[in-house]
């Protein structure tokens, strides 16, 4: 049987991904600074909710949601009057919560914070920004069976997932931990330099259940949007 998938809204990425992501995947968009993770992860949130009416929720544990709204916004991604179907969770809010909640470990106030929000909301898709952050405010203390835990968390909530992941300046790893292993598919950014230019590309290196090419095309965006260019 097909998979029911999720479009990406990436103009020439969900033609090769035989319409989009397989619903319920957790996918690994990883990638080094300035490759524009957050702005894909959340433009495929926005634009689901805004074509599809598929609520979304995106944590963003590295700035604060007022400074990851602008920023959508001066991308032509404006949220406002889209609260219904877009929210937006930041560390912030997690922090405060977890005063009132002293006896609780950080991770099972973020869960339940996602827990409570997939009672309410109903959300197709789940951004996390990023994955290492949350494994430092988690404190993990055996990463790697701690995040086999997390994912299975993670598969129970059946969520299409984006787990960002900010890769080393100097490093080819997608992630430290095994993230990647327990990933149903991995998108990589990239950045290539020349004389004149620092170019984006994109590349999608693991989907299960999907029959795609593996090459690394041009990421191009302008004001309607992201764009594969596969050809």
């Amino acid at each position: 049987m097909p998979a029911t998938r999720l479009r990406t809204y990436i103009r020439g990425l969900d033609e090769q991904l035989q319409g989009g992501v397989p619903k319920s995947h957790i996918i690994l968009l990883a990638g080094k600074p300035g490759t524009m993770k957050s702005s894909v992860a959340f433009s495929m949130l926005y634009n689901n909710a805004k074509h599809e009416g598929n609520g979304g929720v995106y944590v963003t544990l590295e700035q604060s949601r007022e400074s990851l709204l602008e920023n959508m916004a001066g991308l032509g991604m404006d949220a406002k009057g889209m609260e219904s179907k877009v929210s937006v969770l930041d560390l912030g809010l997690i922090r405060k919560k977890l005063t009132q909640l002293a006896n609780k470990p950080w991770l099972e106030v973020f869960k339940m914070y996602i827990d409570n929000l997939d009672k309410t909301m109903d959300p197709s898709i789940l951004i996390i920004d990023s994955l290492p952050v949350l494994e430092v405010m988690a404190k993990f203390e055996d990463p790697r069976d701690d995040l086999f835990r997390l994912f299975e968390w993670l598969r129970e909530l059946e969520i299409t997932t984006i787990l960002i992941a900010e890769m080393e300046q100097d490093s080819d790893k997608f992630c430290e931990n095994g993230e990647d292993f327990l990933s149903d598919g991995i998108v990589h950014l990239d950045l290539r330099r020349d004389d004149r230019q620092v170019n984006l590309f994109l590349s999608v290196v693991k989907m299960r259940k999907t029959a795609h090419r593996r090459g690394y095309y041009p990421l191009i965006f302008d004001e309607g949007g992201f764009e594969v260019v596969t050809h």
